[in-house]
């Protein structure tokens, strides 16, 4: 059974039927009371396939008194029934008005008797709606309407939502004159990448309808109509709707990047034009892609918004903003972002299309002369059309999308891809000057466990760093970019010092490797304001180390052990002339701490000392309910910031930010 409903039968006293349809194409009526003790009445024959959903009407009241009920099922048979539970006098009486009435349309095919108690039920086919090209998943009554009439009552309007996987829902209303049910409103998505609607539902008042979709996601329309009935669509929430597995600020902090193990990355950022108080809104999807996305960093240098991703498949890719993109974020925030220099290209990247049998995303171009217009539509050089599908067409948002453009519309094209790794890429980092890529992928060897560094530009690999036996499962460049640390399931962590030459040479030296914890270390932060950094393990502790000098690395301190595995980790300074700073931890079980951490150094000591706090421990209900994968804080460019910003991510598919005031 995957489908049921409930109603009390009319005239009954209290009597209730229950439907229910499933995998035999049969409806089955139970009927029972109030007690609970349900027996089965009667089954209703006329579906082909599955029967994925029904429902019943209020009792459809003639002279106060009611007399008959509607049932409703829609099915895989791509049909929508509607059935007609009447009493069984009333029937014979309809019977004999229709005689002596014109034979119309409205009668009805007899189905089987439903006896309940002393009352018996006949049951009809009462309309076909045929309209569906695909099975239809769900079908709901309009919510009744309050009547204020002499005797204060429910009115239950005849109309009817249908969605279906063809990605389309209908209301359906009998006409006035000959009570044949018609289709008077289709609504639905033009998109390739949609597997239909899984389900429809009215707003209260029957002025809205809401689908949901394969992939998570919400599509609203709104009758604007005055005089006449005038659907349009709507912005609604949007999200992961599988883990978030990693979290990037934009360099200025105007925007966060997300990726998931839904298969997509994903932009979202406050549309401060929106309100007084700014909304976030998903403002672009730059990847859609075939495989589950474990890692991403924006790459922090000059020039246009980038960023590499890496997934289940041995390839980093390179993504870069396009035109339409860097427009929009003009149109969300107050700020304008530099576009490329003029003169830079003939061509300038507008936006990009995936091609059918690829993972790529191929760039549409438009001439430099008109890139400050977007054209209605952009197509490729019709080169490979035998393998492609609908041209996206890139624009410019003036408010927050809507799913259907999210879903096409606001990709990014790929520049470069980063081959060399064995196996899955897990982590990817990049240095704080945007020069340097730092890549690692699943491993139970050494030789697979090696760390890459990718030249950002030329994107050469310029180093191979050897240490970990296991897989490497976070790094981080320290705010000086002078180290690499990295911590693996192998329990320990290692330092790498990196040295640039003149002519753009990269050298790594292995400072430090060390057992660190006594399970997986899955997470570390270092401190902004020096070469202190933190590692956090699966073994519920955070450990705080100091490297001494360019010879070793010492261990200073440990927070009180926690309640669960600490998953991530992320340290944004406060003061620099005090070294102070914040340390946020996330957990397994969901939860976020914040430590306050003063780091002093005296002379002649070996290491420096360091002072703990717990400077507050979120909500559980503002937290995540699984575990906390990344955290991040939003890169400022006021240094001594009181307002801060968290961003965080998990396996409970949501991306959360936090806004944190320093007193």
């Amino acid at each position: 059974m995957v489908a049921i409903s409930l109603s009390e039968l009319p005239g009954s006293s209290g009597k209730i039927v229950v439907a229910m349809g499933g995998l035999d194409n049969k409806i089955h009526l139970y009927c029972g009371d109030r007690t609970g003790k349900f027996i089965h009445a009667c089954e209703i024959k006329g579906h082909a396939d599955w029967i994925r959903s029904l429902d019943f009407s209020l009792p459809v009241c003639i002279d106060d008194e009611s007399s008959s009920l509607l049932l409703v099922s829609s099915a895989q048979d791509r049909a929508i029934r509607i059935w007609k539970i009447a009493l069984r006098d009333m029937a014979s009486n309809n019977e004999r008005a229709s005689s002596i009435d014109e034979i119309n349309l409205e009668s009805y095919i007899k189905g089987p008797v439903l006896i309940a108690g002393s009352y018996s039920y006949q049951i009809s086919l009462e309309s076909l709606l045929i309209g569906h090209e695909d099975w239809v998943y769900s079908v709901e009554w309009q919510p009744p309407t309050f009547s204020s009439t002499e005797r204060a009552s429910f009115f239950q309007p005849l109309s009817l939502l249908s969605a279906s996987m063809d990605k389309t829902m209908m209301i359906w209303k009998p006409e006035k004159t000959t009570g044949i049910w018609m289709n008077v409103v289709t609504v639905g998505e033009l998109s390739h990448c949609a597997l239909g609607f899984y389900g429809g539902h009215w707003s209260p008042n029957g002025d809205s309808i809401l689908a949901h979709g394969y992939g998570g996601s919400f599509h609203h329309w709104k009758n604007v109509g005055t005089d006449m009935d005038n659907w349009k669509p709507q912005r609604v929430p949007s999200g992961h709707f599988a883990m978030v597995t990693d979290i990037a600020w934009a360099r200025s902090g105007e925007y966060i990047l997300s990726v998931s193990h839904d298969q997509t990355t994903r932009v979202f950022a406050p549309w401060e034009q929106d309100a007084s108080l700014p909304n976030w809104h998903e403002i672009a999807r730059p990847q859609v892609h075939g495989h589950d996305i474990s890692c991403v960093t924006i790459i922090k240098g000059k020039g246009n918004h980038r960023f590499v991703s890496g997934a289940e498949e041995k390839v980093s890719r390179v993504f870069e903003a396009p035109l339409s993109f860097l427009k929009t974020l003009n149109h969300a925030t107050s700020k304008v972002y530099g576009f490329p220099e003029d003169g830079q290209t003939d061509m300038q990247i507008l936006g990009a299309n995936m091609s059918a049998l690829g993972l790529s995303q191929k760039p549409i171009y438009v001439q430099a002369t008109h890139a400050h217009e977007v054209p209605e539509r952009t197509g490729t050089d019709g080169l490979d059309s035998f393998e492609t599908i609908p041209d996206a067409v890139p624009v410019v948002l003036t408010e927050p999308p809507i799913e259907d453009q999210l879903a096409w519309h606001t990709l990014w094209p790929e520049s470069h891809k980063l081959y060399g790794h064995g196996n899955e890429l897990y982590s990817i980092c990049c240095d704080h000057e945007g020069k340097l890529l730092a890549s690692s992928c699943k491993a139970q060897s050494a030789m697979v466990a090696e760390i890459w560094l990718w030249q950002v530009g030329s994107w050469k690999a310029v180093g191979r760093l050897h240490s970990h036996s296991l897989t490497v499962t976070q790094m981080e460049f320290s705010h000086d970019n002078k180290m690499l640390l990295a911590v693996s399931r192998d329990r320990q962590f290692s330092v790498f010092l990196i040295n640039r030459t003149e002519s753009g040479e990269v050298t790594h030296l292995l400072l430090s490797r060390q057992e660190a914890h006594k399970r997986i270390i899955w997470t570390c932060s270092w401190n902004p304001f020096g070469h202190e950094f933190a590692t956090g393990s699966r073994d519920k502790t955070v450990k705080i180390w100091a490297v001494k000098g360019d010879s070793s690395v010492k261990h200073i301190s440990t927070l009180p052990q926690f309640s669960s595995s600490v998953t991530a980790l992320s340290w944004v300074g406060l003061d620099r002339g005090q070294n102070s700073g914040l340390l946020a931890v996330g957990m397994e079980n969901g939860h976020i701490a914040l430590w306050g951490l003063r780091v002093g150094r005296t002379k002649g000591a070996e290491a420096p000392v360091i002072s703990l706090s717990l400077a507050a421990q979120l909500d559980h209900l503002m937290c995540h309910v699984s575990t906390v994968n990344r955290l991040t804080w939003r890169s400022s460019e006021e240094e001594d910031s009181r307002t801060l910003q968290l961003a965080s991510c998990g396996a409970d598919q949501c991306v959360r930010v936090f806004e944190i005031s320093i007193n």
